[in-house]
C-alpha cells in the first residue's frame, strides 16, 4: 500500500522546545500567507509507524499555489504524482499504470495541504504557538472537524516560510516532512497543474 499524505509532516521528536517567542509562529504563517501565492522546491519524507517498524523514506519536488493548486512529485523509492487544479486531484501510480480522480472539497480541503495551498489560514483548523525548535517557530494546528482522519500538525518556519511539517494521524503514524528547497513565488507556466491520463491508464473515479 502506497502511504500519500499530501504535504504531511516533519520530525520534531529528540528535538527540545523552548516557549520564549509568544506569538512568533502565527506571525510568521500568517506572513507566508499574506506575502507567499506559490511556491516550488523540494522535499524529504519520512514516516513511522506506531508499531515502530523500519520508517519509511522517500524524496520528491513539489509545486503549489494558491487556492489549490499543487504538483507533489515523489521520486525515490517510487514515482508517484499527485497534481490538483482547484477543482479535481489526480493521483497517478506509473508502477500500477492507475489513475484516481476525486474532488477537492473533499480531498484537500481539512487536509495538511490546506495549510499551505487553501482559501482561508484557520477555516479547517485552530493554530497555537508551540515554542521554537532548533531555530524554527514552532505552530501547533489541531483540526477543528472531529472526524478528521489526523489529530495534528505542527509547522516549523524560519524567515516567514515553513521548513517542517509533522502530521500524526489517529492510528498514531506519523509523517516527516523536510523542505529541502522552498522558493515563494516563482513564474509558473500555465500547464503546471494540468494532468492528462496517458493513453492506456486505469482512470478510477469521476
Amino acid at each position: 500500500m502506497r502511504t500519500l499524505i499530501l504535504i504531511g509532516g516533519l520530525l520534531f521528536s529528540g528535538l527540545l522546545i523552548s516557549s520564549h517567542a509568544a506569538a512568533a509562529g502565527i506571525d510568521q504563517l500568517k506572513a507566508f500567507w499574506a506575502n507567499t501565492h506559490a511556491a516550488q522546491g523540494k522535499f524529504a519524507q519520512t514516516v513511522v509507524a506506531k508499531s515502530g517498524r523500519k520508517p519509511q523514506t522517500s524524496v520528491g519536488s513539489f509545486v503549489l499555489a494558491r487556492p489549490g493548486k499543487l504538483r507533489w512529485s515523489y521520486e525515490k523509492p517510487i514515482k508517484l504524482l499527485l497534481v490538483a487544479d482547484g477543482e479535481k486531484l489526480w493521483t497517478y501510480d506509473a508502477d500500477l499504470n492507475q489513475v484516481t480522480v476525486g474532488k477537492m472539497d473533499k480531498t484537500l480541503g481539512a487536509t495538511p495541504a490546506a495549510l499551505l495551498t487553501g482559501e482561508s489560514l484557520d477555516r479547517h483548523f485552530t493554530l497555537a504557538e508551540a515554542g521554537t525548535a532548533d531555530g524554527l517557530e514552532i505552530v501547533d494546528a489541531a483540526p477543528k472537524d472531529a472526524d478528521s482522519s489526523f489529530a495534528r500538525v505542527r509547522i516549523g518556519l524560519a524567515n516567514n516560510l515553513p521548513r517542517l511539517m509533522e502530521v500524526q494521524d489517529n492510528f498514531g503514524q506519523t509523517t516527516t516532512l523536510l523542505f529541502t528547497e522552498f522558493h515563494p513565488n516563482p513564474m509558473l507556466a500555465p500547464e503546471t497543474f494540468r494532468f492528462v491520463p496517458p493513453k492506456g491508464t486505469d482512470v478510477i473515479g469521476p
